[in-house]
């Protein structure tokens, strides 16, 4: 039985409690929230503890209540004079970004510690909606403002006509391949699945219907995203602390992309009423030579190689140790917690094991897993593997979002040529998809003479994509099995597919920890997923 908690502000008068009222959650428990409004106030607070060994109630009535300055002094002092860059990650906040194009919002997302994001879904969300009479793509100023410009604007119109046009003949196409009746449906009268024509209850028919009209839909615009511009705009949340907010605007500001910088600015506007003490070195002498460095990276990068790629498309396996070496390391992780050998010693005891004896060791740990929420233990990040990709631009978008691996990618642009769903086929629509694809290849051309970054703006979501990852094995088994689930977008679950046979070729016994992927045939989209939604639903609606 736990004990009670003691005691953690002893002493405090009623005048101290009321003054505490609004700040802390509680005035006497040890664990307690702070709930004081001010961020840089909670984060000055929280590092005020490496330096007094007063608590920190105790703290805020001393320094912070008489003085409503007290944390912006702080930071003032411990940024600007010791340049302690920690202390900035104990503020936090959420800014909302909308009408960003989507090269912005991945060079904002390429920000993968201490930011987290949730985008507008091109599954979820049709982008067929035109706002004063114009479709929702991003007129970059720099090619509206040259000869450019017509090439640029057709295309994209180009581009959304089709989609909004191809959307009615998708979805008819899908719901007719995918039909209600075929499936079946949770009937609660008898407490289990039933076929959509068994199901009597009319509550039972509205579920399965909002299930089945939610999953299909899903599936088409699914095969329709290939068809959007890199210029279309979204919408994006961004939450994360001081020290990583900095940081976005550091890299938005070296930008050669006027929206990027544009967008930094407003961030750094934006967050100076609440967070101002952590990002406005951004503006400072500092912040200026930070973006200055970020800005020469690229221009200093090392000739290797020739002009002209190679690149294949689809996904390659491009490098990993041997798996007795692999073995060794991640078995030694396992014994190391357990142990009192160092690693080095635990390595060579495990390369002495017979192949049995280490199959056994990985089966063992294998079989404690019994959903994909099990995330295998750590060692299993001492084995890596590399992957050249080449996959159209909108399942890189899914991919992007993993964070747990090292990602660095090109330019968007033409030269791998691009998918069609063969259902374009099927709807008599294939030939416009050429000619779309065919006119952003052409603007994409003119515009690349000036400006390759520009350029990038025009080219589709279907047109294919060269970049490179390197995970370890935990994180590939996180990836794998979620990206195979049968609901998700048929491109990605082909890709982790293919990761993951690849991976057992090199590894089989290592390989034998990622136990729930799905390696079947296409999926059933996500009705599964909107199935369980919809029963979940109904069993909250119940008194």
């Amino acid at each position: 039985m736990a004990s009670a908690p003691r005691r953690a502000s002893p002493g405090l008068t009623r005048a101290e409690r009321r003054k505490l009222e609004g700040h802390f959650s509680s005035a006497d428990g040890p664990v307690f929230e702070i709930t004081t409004p001010r961020q840089v106030d909670r984060g000055a607070l929280m590092s005020r503890y490496s330096r007094t060994e007063k608590g920190m109630r105790r703290v805020f009535l001393d320094e912070f209540a008489p003085n409503a300055s007290r944390g912006d002094e702080f930071y003032a002092r411990v940024l600007g004079e010791y340049g302690d860059d920690s202390i900035a990650e104990l503020g936090f906040a959420q800014v909302a970004v909308e009408g960003i194009s989507n090269i912005a919002v991945k060079r904002v997302e390429d920000r993968r510690i201490g930011l987290s994001y949730l985008e507008k879904s091109s599954r979820y969300v049709a982008w067929d909606k035109k706002v004063d009479g114009e479709h929702m793509f991003y007129r970059e100023p720099d090619i509206m403002g040259s000869s450019h410009a017509d090439a640029y604007v057709n295309a994209c119109n180009m581009a959304f006509d089709l989609y909004s046009r191809a959307l009615e003949p998708m979805l008819s196409l899908v719901r007719e391949r995918m039909p209600v009746e075929s499936f079946a449906f949770m009937d609660t009268e008898r407490g289990r699945e039933a076929p959509f024509a068994k199901l009597s209850s009319a509550s039972d028919i509205r579920s399965a219907e909002a299930a089945w009209r939610s999953s299909t839909k899903a599936n088409a615009l699914d095969m329709l995203r290939g068809l959007l511009p890199a210029s279309a705009l979204t919408n994006v949340g961004i939450a994360g602390n001081g020290r990583a907010f900095e940081y976005l605007i550091n890299v938005l500001l070296s930008s050669s992309l006027r929206e990027e910088r544009g967008i930094g600015e407003a961030i750094r506007g934006e967050l100076e009423p609440t967070m101002g003490a952590f990002v406005r070195r951004s503006s400072g002498r500092h912040g200026i030579a930070h973006q200055g460095y970020l800005a020469a990276l690229a221009r200093h990068a090392p000739h290797v190689g020739g002009s002209r790629g190679s690149a294949r498309a689809g996904v390659r396996l491009a490098g990993c140790e041997p798996e007795s070496r692999a073995l060794s390391r991640v078995i030694a992780g396992l014994a190391y917690e357990q142990s009192a050998l160092p690693h080095g010693e635990l390595m060579r005891a495990a390369s002495r094991m017979g192949p049995r004896a280490r199959a056994r060791a990985i089966d063992s740990v294998a079989a404690l897993r019994k959903n994909r929420r099990h995330r295998p233990p750590r060692a299993f990040e001492l084995a890596e593997y590399s992957f050249d990709m080449a996959t159209n631009y909108g399942m890189f978008r899914d991919l992007h979002r993993h964070r747990l691996l090292t990602m660095q990618r090109k330019a968007l642009g033409t030269s791998l040529g691009y998918d069609m769903p063969g259902e374009f086929d099927d709807i008599g629509m294939a030939g416009e998809f050429a000619a779309c694809m065919e006119a952003s290849r052409d603007a994409h051309a003119r515009i690349a003479r000036r400006s390759a970054a520009r350029a990038q703006y025009v080219v589709n979501m279907a047109y294919r994509y060269q970049y490179f990852m390197r995970l370890n094995l935990r994180e590939a088994c996180h990836l794998v099995e979620l990206r195979t689930a049968p609901q998700g977008h048929a491109d990605y679950r082909r890709a982790a597919q293919s990761m993951l046979e690849q991976i057992r070729a090199k590894h089989p016994v290592l390989s034998r920890i990622v136990r729930f992927a799905d390696m079947a045939g296409p999926g059933s989209g996500r009705l599964a997923s909107e199935k369980r939604a919809a029963q979940r639903r109904r069993r909250a609606a119940k008194p």
